[in-house]
């Protein structure tokens, strides 16, 4: 089937698409379209700096990107230097992988004070991504709280209380490395409105917070159910399981045993942001579950802290001239298909929710849309005058060879146990590119 394909986002969601359409549509002619010069997205830009496993994923979202038939245009804002109108006018099918990008904004008294970050701007900042290197959180403070009880909020306290050796294996850029390094932080609170057993951590990113060398993790033994009610369905049981007998493991240890000590906390509804100008603490109010809700009892703590970060989920930005819902933070969608032309997989079709594989269906799914859209193939030019467009427009495409050699230089400058040192700043890495 001969067909031109535009995917606008080059996280795991665009590669996951473009594997697809290589694998069943024949002679399709498959563009990504990313607006930074790096691709993968949240591999790159997420996906914590110690999980350095997790991200060679993009070893096969690699060979994915040096498949006959797809090519690579980094450093191409959609909206910038070509708009989604234009991209449908040539190309026979326009894929949205762009994700959740924003944060779910914190909306509490206090909440705009120095000092309180979103996960997404907080993430972004230690793992390097251009949009957030001036975020420059003040992290000479010695108690910090993270609110949410997923995955995020443990990688964030993670990072936080690693040594310094330990963070020295990864790929943290260096001013986050130093700013860390030289926190006083010594106390990290991981808070969540509901009970271990609604919460959404997988246990092996649970469990590695007793492999910390210099943070102890430490649970209330009475925030710990005795059993799991029935009505909690198989899966959710299966891990509730798991992630009980860890925190009962946490509920031993001795708080002094180390330096520094991750606390979790349940059953707390964050407020109010307490302080002048800058946060100096965080009021929860103390809750209870009914019918799988929190509800408020009218009890309150304090807990003092100098940086607050909310780690209560994604969302993702409207896409001018397209339907938006609200709610659920989506372009609506008919299991990936807006209209014919038009499909969106990963997290703008679905939610931010899963982890990396998550989207791998989605890309299948839209294949036999396409396929049943387009039962005879495309007919529009789509690179050819995509490339033309750009070229008028004196747009600079980074092309995966220049990725590769931008790859190469971060793995060269890379310190001691460092996979590598990433460039952080748009106009370095065009530099570098250019030779300068």
């Amino acid at each position: 089937m001969e067909i031109s394909v535009a995917i606008i986002g080059s996280g795991p969601a665009g590669f996951y698409a473009a594997d697809a359409l290589i694998k069943n549509a024949d002679d399709a002619q498959i563009d990504i379209i990313e607006r930074l010069p790096t691709p993968y997205g949240l591999i790159r830009g997420g996906v914590a700096p110690d999980h350095q496993t997790t991200k060679k994923v993009a070893i096969k979202f690699e060979k994915t990107a040096l498949k006959d038939g797809l090519q690579y245009f980094g450093n191409v804002e959609v909206g910038r230097d070509v708009t989604l109108e234009e991209l449908r006018e040539i190309y026979d099918v326009v894929i949205l992988a762009i994700g959740a990008p924003a944060d779910r904004v914190l909306t509490i008294p206090g909440s705009d004070k120095i000092g309180v970050h979103g996960s997404a701007a907080f993430v972004g900042w230690y793992n390097g991504h251009p949009d957030f290197v001036e975020l420059a959180p003040d992290l000479n403070v010695d108690a910090a709280v993270v609110i949410g009880n997923g995955n995020v909020a443990l990688d964030i306290a993670r990072v936080l209380v690693r040594s310094s050796s330990g963070r020295a294996k990864t790929d943290l850029p260096n001013y986050a490395r130093g700013a860390m390094d030289a926190s006083p932080i010594k106390d990290v609170y991981i808070m969540g409105r509901r009970g271990p057993i609604e919460a959404k951590f997988t246990n092996v990113e649970l469990r590695e917070m007793l492999d910390l060398t210099e943070c102890a993790p430490i649970v209330d033994a009475a925030d710990l159910p005795e059993f799991i009610p029935e009505n909690v369905e198989n899966r959710d049981r299966r891990l509730a399981k798991k992630n009980l007998y860890t925190l009962c493991a946490f509920s031993e240890l001795d708080p002094g045993a180390k330096p520094k000590r991750a606390h979790f906390g349940f059953y707390a509804m964050p407020v109010e942001i307490l302080g002048g100008e800058r946060v100096e603490g965080i009021r929860f109010e103390r809750t209870k579950l009914e019918d799988g809700h929190a509800i408020g009892t009218g009890e309150m703590m304090d807990i003092p802290c100098g940086l607050v970060v909310a780690a209560i989920g994604y969302r993702a930005d409207p896409v001018p001239g397209l339907p938006y819902d609200e709610v659920k933070g989506i372009i609506p969608n008919d299991k990936g298909r807006i209209e014919k032309g038009l499909y969106a997989v990963g997290w703008i079709k679905r939610g931010p929710s899963g982890v990396i594989s998550s989207s791998r269906p989605d890309g299948v799914e839209v294949v036999e849309h396409i396929a049943a859209d387009f039962p005879n193939g495309g007919k529009k030019a789509g690179r050819t005058k995509l490339l033309e467009l750009l070229n008028e427009r004196a747009v600079r495409i980074v092309h995966f060879e220049d990725w590769k050699k931008l790859e190469a230089a971060e793995h060269h400058r890379a310190e001691q146990a460092q996979p590598r040192q990433k460039f952080t700043d748009i106009d370095a890495m065009m530099d570098h590119l250019e030779g300068k």
